[in-house]
């Protein structure tokens, strides 16, 4: 078969942790053909999404003494063809956020993928659907509490119920922007101002889970089923988990309460195309919901003894053949 992969420039990814190129090697090794393009290399002809796609081969990742190893010249980039995106099998849109006007305009081209002829991960529908913040608010049984809003006076008075609050950007990502706000800070209104972009922009507001000292678990979702799960712990003097703000990668058990809540969700999910996810859970409450390039299976796999690449690029055959 032939998978394409959207993503953000391939020099800039690093092996040993981006789940991308863990899709990509269990692609190739299982002998199928590995495409890649960027947003900007999406076209609409004919009323058909097309791309600009170039061939590559990698040398895969090689775990030794606890952590992933690479060669420096770890990928090969072959032939450049300017072709219809139903020539592949699957295409895997994996660009990071954020979720800007370019992204939801590749979005909009994907639109034009025959689905029956090819699978898109995740369904560009979906992604759009699915702010990874807001989303979450759909499951109110198994979220912390929550609200959204660009008032101060009602974030104030949440704050002042509640103790302590964390605010949320509603377009961030891999912890930017997350603020602590405790009860009666005095940069309280700044802090606001900040976030709100003075009033303009409404901010999620959850109550504060003093679990969050013990780790922000990224539960691994396929298909609505957990697959895997890595757990990132806060260091120093930082309160968020997030790998990408220094958080530690610890091995963590996947519980009943994970899959009750990835029960939960997966009607949702499978319903809106959202077939790779990731279930960001704290002290067994669902905190997010991540959709657009969600991460964790390198560190998974390292800490586990798993290969999720595999089980995900053996899971599209299948979805593909049933097309």
């Amino acid at each position: 078969m032939k998978f394409a992969f959207i993503l953000d420039p391939i020099a800039n990814l690093d092996p040993g942790h981006d789940t991308t190129v863990a899709f990509m090697e269990a692609a190739q090794q299982l002998g199928h053909e590995v495409w890649i393009t960027q947003i900007e290399g999406l076209s609409i002809v004919k009323n058909q999404a097309w791309a600009t796609l170039q061939s590559v081969s990698l040398k895969p990742v090689q775990l030794i003494d606890g952590l992933w190893r690479t060669e420096a010249n770890w990928f090969e980039l072959g032939e450049q063809k300017f072709m219809p995106l139903t020539e592949m099998n699957a295409v895997f849109l994996r660009t990071d956020p954020p979720v800007d006007q370019a992204y939801l305009y590749a979005t909009y081209i994907l639109d034009l993928v025959d689905p029956a002829k090819t699978l898109v991960v995740n369904n560009p529908q979906g992604i759009r659907a699915a702010n990874e913040k807001l989303y979450a608010l759909n499951f109110s049984s198994v979220i912390p509490t929550s609200i959204v809003t660009t008032q101060t006076s009602i974030v104030k008075k949440f704050v002042e119920e509640k103790g302590a609050a964390v605010i949320k950007p509603l377009g961030g990502m891999a912890g930017a922007g997350i603020l602590f706000l405790p009860k009666g800070d005095r940069n309280f209104n700044s802090l606001l101002e900040i976030s709100t972009k003075n009033g303009t922009e409404p901010v999620m507001v959850q109550e504060f889970l003093p679990a969050a000292k013990d780790g922000d678990k990224r539960l691994i979702v396929l298909d609505g089923e957990p697959i895997g799960a890595v757990n990132r712990i806060p260091t120093g003097g930082d309160f968020r988990g997030n790998m990408a703000v220094g958080g530690r990668i610890a091995q963590v058990d996947i519980t009943e309460r994970d899959r009750h809540i990835a029960a939960t969700v997966a009607p949702k999910l499978q319903e809106d195309g959202l077939y790779f996810v990731g279930l960001d859970i704290i002290g067994g409450n669902l905190t997010e919901v991540n959709v657009t390039s969600p991460t964790g299976v390198r560190e998974a796999d390292r800490l586990d003894g798993l290969s999720l690449g595999k089980k995900v690029m053996e899971w599209t055959v299948a979805k593909v053949n049933s097309l």
